[in-house]
Formats: C-alpha cells, structure tokens, sequence
C-alpha cells in the first residue's frame, strides 16, 4: 500500500525536565509535532500542534495554561501555515486523529473545519469531565467537529495501513498510531512515550494517569521496536532533529 508520510513542527514547549522523565532537574524545551498520512482512501491528521490562540502569550487562552508549561509558537509554525509552506492543503484532509486531547495534540483541531475527529471513547469522556484541568482545554476540542469514538483497536481502512492502537497511562485514552509504508513501520508514539530514554530505560514521566498502563504500553512499543517497527517519539528533540520535515516525506 503507498502511503505517504509527512511530519511538521508546529512550535515549542519548556517546561520542566521531570515532567517527561521523573527525577530530572531543569527545563526541556521540546518540539510539538503532527503528522500527515496521504492514503489512496483519504488525508490523515495525527494530532494537530497548537491552538491559534497561542500565538498571543498575553492573550486569554493562557489563563487555562499551567504556569510552568511555556509555550512558543508564531503563525508561520501553526498546522495551516505549515501546510502552506509545504504546498500542501489542509482543505484536503479527511480524517483527524487525535492521539490524545492534551493541549498540545488536538490545540489545532479548528484549523480542519468540519473533519471528524477519531478518538478513544474514554478519552473524551474523560477530557469532558476533567474540562480545563490537567492539560485539557475544552475549547481545542469542543469545535464542533463530529467525534467518532473509538473503544480499542481500530483499523482506518481495513488494509492494515493505518491502525490507532491503544497506549493507555499517559492519560485514560490515549492511543498511538501504527503506519505501514512501503519502507516499514512507522509508530507515531505520541505522549505513550515522550522521549527515546522514556523506552531505552522504561522511566516514567512525572505527569502519568496510571502506571500501570503506561509501563504496559511501552512494553508493547518496544515489542513493535524489536520487531523492526520506527518508534516516533513523542517530544524528543534529539531525535526530532533526524525526521525529514514536510515537504519532504519521511515515509
């Protein structure tokens, strides 16, 4: 199956070091990215970066921020401006994954007017009943884009292509993203596993809803990763430096 894969980065987070390996001392500043899938049956976001309303750091969306989470983006790095310059279109996509409704993974859900959003049932249950807590701001994901709710495993187009698969920890819902291309498997880890020392060591992040599930998601990324799959990391930025950026394809 030919699909092409594209990864962008759309702005920055400092925030502090423990919060992605607990222990750590100090600041990482990390990049936040997305990813485009061409499919020959639609256009797939996985994650959408920031909200626009980022831009302005005086403005009132930081009111729902945590103080200790700095974020760093201008218009030229939000998702739509990122397509433009990849001479994409964002008009094309057909479908938005999100891994999870963190603030930094479905902030730029609105840039995809009208596109349903696929996302594990517990957690949108959960993101509604937590509201602007925790890393949620309901207004990133209460759009009015339509939810289709997802309960486990779920294969996009039924080829095997494109597979949201569940990590749970990180939060209640979350889920990763398997994508086999005809130059291998490529798994878009998201906050399952923030950083290549994250599965390296099997060394939690602070910030975790369960650790038992989380520890169980990276064991079954590294089963992925022993098998030859590419583990995308979440927010490394070293490792973040190596993927090729839209428009050149990674995949």
């Amino acid at each position: 199956m030919s699909i092409a894969l594209y990864a962008f980065t759309c702005g920055h987070l400092t925030i502090p070091f423990k919060s992605f390996l607990e222990g750590e001392e100090g600041l990482l500043t990390v990049p936040v990215p997305a990813y485009l899938l061409v499919h020959p049956k639609g256009s797939v976001l996985f994650d959408t970066g920031l909200n626009p309303h980022a831009v302005d750091p005086n403005g009132s969306y930081f009111d729902s921020i945590h103080p200790s989470n700095q974020i760093r983006v201008s218009t030229p790095e939000l998702l739509n401006a990122r397509f433009e310059q990849a001479g994409l279109d964002i008009a094309g996509v057909t479908h938005v994954i999100n891994s999870h409704l963190h603030y930094d993974h479905a902030g730029g859900n609105s840039l995809a007017p009208d596109v349903p959003i696929l996302i594990q049932k517990r957690e949108l249950d959960h993101a509604r009943a937590v509201g602007t807590a925790g890393g949620y701001v309901s207004a990133d994901f209460e759009t009015g884009q339509s939810f289709t709710m997802l309960n486990g495993e779920h294969d996009l187009f039924g080829d095997g292509s494109i597979v949201c698969m569940p990590t749970f920890g990180h939060t209640p819902g979350h889920q990763s993203l398997k994508v086999t291309t005809t130059t291998g498997t490529y798994i878009l880890a998201g906050d399952a596993c923030y950083l290549r020392r994250t599965l390296d060591d099997m060394h939690l992040p602070r910030f975790r809803y369960n650790d038992e599930q989380m520890l169980a998601s990276l064991r079954a990324l590294k089963a992925l990763q022993q098998r030859g799959a590419r583990i995308m990391y979440g927010h490394d930025p070293e490792f973040w430096e190596t993927v090729p950026q839209a428009p050149v394809r990674l995949a």
